[in-house]
């Protein structure tokens, strides 16, 4: 089968690699349908934060069910959304159904290869089953998406309560789209770019220009300031931002892992302090329980159309164009949103159709 392989830092390859072998328990063969690129994804490239090489990138993936399990849940064809984390059966956190907060646990596209290869064996518990006409491009999503409404999710909610999301690349645009949907009365979406500002505008959010201090004199405009910042950028700045614009007793979400470290002011922690602020943290996102899982909820709104993935993608592109892809986006060459890679020829053809995949709004050098 073809595979595209991280050899070291800055050398993708597309080549055949063997076909993977069965592990775990209940394994399903599944021949992947699309992959997304994670900003993890371009450390690992860019970086050589890969915990080994060679590596086959890819978290972010749908299937299609090649080889069920005998007589399981799920039968040859069906549609599904792959999640990435194989728990440590042996933590204790684990058994407490908190996997990702343990340790020892194993991880497609990152301590395992991953979803950048056409066929991958998963067992069976973590397959989640997608209706057949959620495109494979979009069910590629449901793991950022659950990523975000699993921080969400952890906000008190007030009566008429404002939010504010610094970012809006893929996770702080499906983040900020969480915030509606859960009940936040008024949601604004900060971000530099023009282009991702212009998607929020037309998905029906107010916009701040991030550049310089603007997000804090326009929150000011806000009565009370906001009632969560929702940090999605994983920069120290947007980390202050964040804790300076929310309003007393108000709540703070690090969405974003922070690219370098960041020095909190002296007046500002005591602000802080004065405020009564909350200040949460977000890891990963949870499968269970069955029927009434994140996940779940994410394939549910996809569904009924209140979760909009397609603006958000600004590249669907074959697997053997990885490489260069991966350069253009490091380099800044290109323009890009939320990137997918169309593996199987399903995703393929779902990659021409304009009601699937946005077409990109700009195109840098």
């Amino acid at each position: 089968m073809k595979a595209v392989v991280l050899q070291a830092p800055h050398e993708l390859s597309y080549q055949d690699v063997p076909d993977p072998l069965p592990f775990g328990e209940r394994p399903v063969l599944v021949r992947v349908g699309a992959v997304g690129v994670c900003g993890s994804d371009l450390l690992r490239y860019a970086k050589g934060t890969a915990y080994h090489y060679p590596l086959v990138l890819g978290h972010e993936f749908s299937a299609v069910v090649e080889h069920p399990a005998p007589g399981g849940r799920l039968a040859a064809g069906d549609k599904v959304a792959v999640f990435p984390l194989l728990p440590n059966e042996n933590d204790p956190l684990t058994r407490i159904g908190e996997p990702a907060l343990g340790t020892g646990y194993d991880y497609f596209g990152s301590r395992r290869d991953g979803g950048m290869s056409e066929l991958l064996w998963v067992p069976e518990s973590n397959l989640i089953p997608v209706p057949s006409d959620v495109p494979l491009l979009h069910a590629a999503m449901v793991e950022p998406a659950a990523v975000a409404l699993h921080a969400v999710l952890k906000l008190r909610v007030p009566a008429a309560g404002s939010a504010l999301v610094i970012g809006a690349g893929p996770i702080g645009a499906l983040a900020a789209q969480w915030l509606r949907i859960l009940g936040w009365t008024r949601v604004l979406v900060a971000d530099v770019d023009p282009a991702k500002r212009e998607i929020m505008e037309q998905l029906g959010f107010e916009t701040v220009d991030a550049t310089g201090d603007t997000v804090a004199a326009t929150v000011a405009a806000v009565p009370g300031g906001v009632d969560a910042a929702v940090e999605a950028s994983g920069l120290a700045v947007t980390l202050l931002q964040a804790l300076e614009v929310t309003a007393p007793r108000g709540q703070v979400m690090i969405l974003g892992d922070l690219k370098s470290d960041v020095t909190v002011p002296r007046e500002l922690v005591s602000s802080l302090i004065r405020r009564e602020l909350t200040v949460l943290g977000t890891w990963n996102s949870k499968i269970t329980p069955t029927g009434r899982s994140e996940w779940e909820m994410v394939v549910a709104h996809l569904v009924d159309g209140r979760l909009q993935v397609a603006p958000l993608i600004s590249h669907a592109a074959p697997l053997d164009q990885a490489a260069s892809l991966f350069d253009d986006m490091i380099a800044r060459r290109v323009w890009s949103n939320k990137v997918l890679f169309a593996v199987s020829a399903r995703a393929q053809a779902e990659s021409q159709d304009r009601a699937i995949v946005a077409p990109p709004k700009v195109a840098v050098g």
